[in-house]
């Protein structure tokens, strides 16, 4: 369970570095200079949150996976390296917890006050000739991962050392790599609706100081449970949950069924009542189909046709191996 949980905190990391401000707005600019195509620009009298875009090219998504390949390889790279070094200082493990969750603390509050002007120094690593073919692409990917340091180093750094402190090279390459796929995935994603993600991003933009500050949030409460030495804690926490949750959903009784279909119908309701509150039309496709999927499932659950609680319950089960 402890390695679980630290595979979603680093997976979960790596969404944020996607979402931080200064990666995501410039991730168009970097697949445009990757496939050969035209960056983003805008035309005369256009939607400025819609700007005109050429269409990818077929080796396009290739690149693009090259290119994740590349700042993946640094990244594994780094947290061998570290937690290795760290292993060879194995009698100092509490030091270098305590060390450890100071410094995660530290990186989380200028995430959110931004007091430490030298951790935020945009220092990139500028690449003035188009990468070719896949070769070039991972080396570019590499680039990126050793040079990008505003606002990915802060995320980054604090996974790093929560893999370090584990002792164990292979799990700190796992928790690398899931942080990778959490960074990669989304722009493996961007790559392949690419002009669906320009609509979206410009809408995004607005919102990015908030991704930015629940980030730092996030991690000054990992930096607290590695100070105390506490995050043992947590996943014993974790699995007690999960055991109450078992005998609540095996148990049987009437909210086993009707809890998972409030969940359902709350779940249609919300987009229809954020439209309602935004002010935008009822009627929309994605918005129909949502909502009727997840109704949906909320009437095969009143109707006893489907065991949300029961199915979760199992899962817990079979991957505790019980």
């Amino acid at each position: 369970m402890t390695g679980q949980l630290s595979i979603l905190l680093a997976f979960t990391a790596g969404l944020l570095s996607f979402l931080s401000p200064c990666v995501l707005p410039l991730i168009p600019s970097w697949l445009c200079f990757l496939g050969g195509t035209a960056p983003p620009r805008r035309t005369a009298g256009a939607d400025p949150e819609l700007p005109e875009i050429p269409a990818p090219k077929p080796r396009f998504i290739p690149i693009t996976m090259s290119f994740i390949l590349g700042f993946s390889a640094v990244f594994v790279v780094l947290s061998i390296l570290l937690s290795g070094t760290l292993l060879l200082m194995g009698g100092l493990s509490r030091i270098i917890n305590t060390a450890a969750g100071i410094i995660v603390i530290i990186l989380g509050l200028n995430m959110i006050f931004n007091f430490l002007s030298f951790l935020n120094y945009e220092k990139r690593f500028h690449i003035t000739r188009r990468p070719r073919g896949i070769g070039g692409s991972f080396l570019a990917g590499a680039a990126f991962g050793a040079g990008w340091t505003p606002c990915v180093g802060p995320i980054l750094g604090s996974i790093l050392l929560m893999a370090g402190q584990s002792g164990q090279v292979g799990r700190a390459a796992l928790y690398l790599t899931a942080y990778s796929a959490g960074l990669g995935l989304p722009f493996l994603a961007t790559a392949v609706f690419f002009d669906r993600f320009l609509a979206q991003a410009a809408k995004l933009r607005p919102h990015l100081p908030l991704i930015q500050r629940l980030s730092g949030i996030l991690l000054i409460i990992l930096g607290i449970f590695i100070l105390l030495g506490r995050y043992q804690a947590l996943n014993v926490f974790l699995i007690k949950s999960e055991y109450t949750f078992i005998g609540w959903a095996l148990g049987g009784g009437p909210w086993v069924r009707l809890g998972p279909a409030l969940l359902f119908f709350l779940l249609a309701l919300f987009p229809v009542i954020l439209r309602v509150f935004r002010k935008q039309p009822l009627v929309s496709p994605g918005l129909l189909v949502f909502s009727g999927i997840a109704a949906a499932l909320a009437a095969l659950q009143i109707a006893g046709l489907m065991d949300t609680a029961g199915l979760l319950a199992q899962w817990f089960l079979y991957r505790q191996g019980v």
